[in-house]
């Protein structure tokens, strides 16, 4: 099959208005602990989320939706500091600055954020502002994927079938495609579909590989819907 189908996802992870209901866990270390502390912080976010996105009265304003967005990072909501790291990758209303996203990430991702990891990976697996370096790609995607994070299990996936950063390993690339196929990741599924058309550290399998392919074509990968397509043709 010659299709270069296995080059990692590169979307950073983006703010989501589902953030709002989502203000940093209760129990990581630098959240407020008071319930007038956390009504604040609170508060400071759903204001930074309105700016964003000009909700709820606001106009969109990413100027004040970064001020606010400081604010309830400095209470230590974890959220907030991913979505400081967002603004700042992004250059939304402020020059773009790898260096402060990659500062605000890193504080997020302390806190046990799988965006925050999934994104330091991504920085450092492209080089974005930083010098690239596959072991700590790999040391944040692998932060990600066990928080259940399918764009950190595929993209661990990649780097284990492409040997990056790590020993080429097939069963481990398998075994993490599996993992954000299972939670319908297109690529993955996509993926699984090669390997077992290629026989990728498993013994070659069309039928398997039309199974996986028309799985990611179900959940949008026209690629999938191709490669199905041309499996059914053969009669498979």
């Amino acid at each position: 099959m010659n299709n270069k189908i296995l080059a990692q996802s590169l979307a950073i992870a983006l703010l989501s208005s589902a953030l709002m209901a989502n203000v940093a866990s209760s129990n990581s270390p630098a959240n407020p602990t008071t319930g007038a502390a956390k009504a604040a912080t609170a508060d400071y976010f759903n204001t930074a989320v309105n700016y964003y996105f000009g909700e709820n009265g606001k106009p969109q304003d990413y100027t004040q939706a970064k001020y606010w967005f400081e604010k309830a990072a400095m209470q230590g909501s974890a959220d907030a500091k991913f979505n400081l790291g967002v603004i700042y990758y992004d250059g939304l209303g402020i020059p773009q600055n790898y260096n402060q996203a990659k500062y605000w990430f890193e504080k997020a991702a302390a806190q046990g954020d799988a965006a925050a990891q999934f994104n330091l990976g991504i920085m450092y697996d492209n080089g974005y502002g930083i010098k690239q370096d596959y072991i700590k790609a790999k040391y944040w995607y692998e932060k990600a994927a066990k928080q259940g994070s399918a764009k950190a299990q595929f993209n661990l996936g990649v780097m284990y079938i492409e040997g990056k950063g790590v020993r080429q390993d097939y069963t481990q690339a398998k075994y993490w495609f599996e993992k954000a196929a299972a939670q319908g990741y297109a690529n993955a599924q996509f993926a699984l579909g090669v390997m077992h058309y290629d026989g990728l550290g498993m013994p070659q399998n069309y039928s398997l590989a039309k199974q996986w392919h028309g799985k990611a074509c179900d959940n949008g990968d026209r690629q999938g819907c191709d490669e199905y397509k041309k499996l059914t043709a053969l009669g498979y």
